[in-house]
């Protein structure tokens, strides 16, 4: 148990660096003690999971997720190439090419993401990165609405759109989702959120098209520019910072 306990110790400083201080002993105790009384509690009921800082967790888990999806992720991805393509772009009728350039685009941004969240904190990406989605969003309406003689206006709203999403909803959100669940609920948690992930991707990805022969590709881009806003005003106000913050230190002073 002695040799468990220091490799976790050095695990753990090696992950959170000097900003663990000599506290890494102290808090390896801590989680030691924390998941043996997890082991002797029962799994949260349906009903806990509604009340006090079990429905906290839950509504900023699925409150992150759903964002996540309905500020139309799936619609400019999925459209991507005919995004460029309705831009002039010839080129983006190669969908493969065009999957391979926002591939490596979306790991470089996804990697920039992972060396700066430890240090910056996950509120500030998110909160960036969605004021960023917000002004692509708006470019991409401008675009389809009157500025469809600049193309270039479109491929600068689609880069920086896969940009920001990738420093901010892409990494974050899934990261937030692992940490802000308490151990008693996280199994449930994690299977809400997940499904609430998929289930609005499902529906942004299908009403995307009836949307468009409807209103309009330029207002079905200024109305997801709208719910962007919306989830600014929701990280701001729900979302809290969880940087340097152990499990059990979340559960106890942020829920």
């Amino acid at each position: 148990m002695q040799d468990l306990r220091a490799a976790a110790i050095s695990c753990l400083c090696r992950l959170r660096g000097r900003a663990i201080g000599e506290t890494a002993p102290q808090q390896v105790d801590e989680i030691l003690t924390e998941l043996s009384h997890a082991s002797e509690e029962k799994e949260v009921s349906i009903g806990e999971m509604f009340r006090g800082k079990y429905l906290k967790a839950l509504f900023i888990g699925v409150g992150l997720v759903l964002f996540q999806q309905i500020t139309g992720q799936p619609s400019v991805l999925y459209y991507a190439a005919s995004i460029l393509q309705s831009a002039g772009f010839s080129g983006a009728s190669d969908s493969t090419r065009v999957s391979i350039i926002l591939g490596l685009f979306k790991l470089i941004m996804t990697g920039t993401a992972v060396l700066v969240v430890d240090r910056l904190g996950r509120r500030p990406l998110l909160l960036g990165g969605v004021s960023g989605l917000t002004i692509s969003l708006l470019l991409l309406g401008a675009y389809y609405t009157f500025l469809d003689n600049a193309p270039a206006v479109a491929v600068v709203g689609l880069l920086l759109y896969v940009g920001c999403y990738q420093l901010s909803f892409g990494p974050i959100g899934w990261l937030m989702i692992s940490e802000i669940f308490p151990l008693r609920m996280r199994g449930r948690g994690l299977s809400i959120a997940v499904l609430v992930n998929f289930g609005a991707n499902a529906l942004v990805t299908f009403a995307f098209s009836p949307l468009k022969a409807l209103i309009g590709a330029g207002a079905v881009f200024f109305m997801f520019a709208v719910i962007a806003v919306l989830s600014l005003i929701f990280i701001f106000f729900v979302i809290p910072e969880t940087k340097g913050l152990s499990l059990e230190e979340i559960e106890a002073k942020v829920l």
